[in-house]
């Protein structure tokens, strides 16, 4: 069984919505750990029927080693981003991790990214989902 962590932070809505929509499509073929940088977003995230969290910059750090599949917005590889949220160690963890990453091209303070069209969330986690997670759980099942 795959392992998929999906990482958020402050509210936990992006996490909630991207878990949300991976149970609809996959239901419990997928194992779904819920890592938020704080107790509210993995709780948000947890209502959203993943199948365990965990919370804080230690369990994100141990937990995405054994991620087959690592969902987020792009912050979460940024150091200090999410209004600090994202330490230097998270954002190292995640980015030296040998799962693939999918990472939300979503605004954060400071940064553009050049080339990429300025996609509605909802629009943005079906392509997640549709091109980039589906094909990679199905031709490696």
């Amino acid at each position: 069984m795959k392992r998929i962590c999906v990482i958020d932070g402050q509210g936990g809505g992006i996490g909630s919505v991207i878990i949300k929509k991976i149970k609809e499509e996959f239901e419990e073929s997928l194992e779904v750990i819920a890592l938020g940088t704080n107790a509210i977003a993995t709780a948000q995230m947890l209502k959203s029927r993943a199948n365990r969290g965990a919370s804080g910059e230690n369990a994100i750090v141990n937990t995405v080693r054994i991620a087959d599949i690592i969902i987020g917005p792009i912050g979460i590889v940024l150091a200090h981003a999410m209004m600090g949220e994202v330490t230097p160690k998270i954002a190292e963890a995640i980015s030296s991790a040998s799962a693939k990453k999918l990472l939300l091209p979503l605004t954060q303070e400071h940064i553009e990214i050049i080339g990429v069209s300025p996609n509605p969330l909802p629009h943005l986690i079906d392509i997640l989902i549709r091109d980039h997670l589906s094909p990679m759980i199905k031709t490696k099942s």
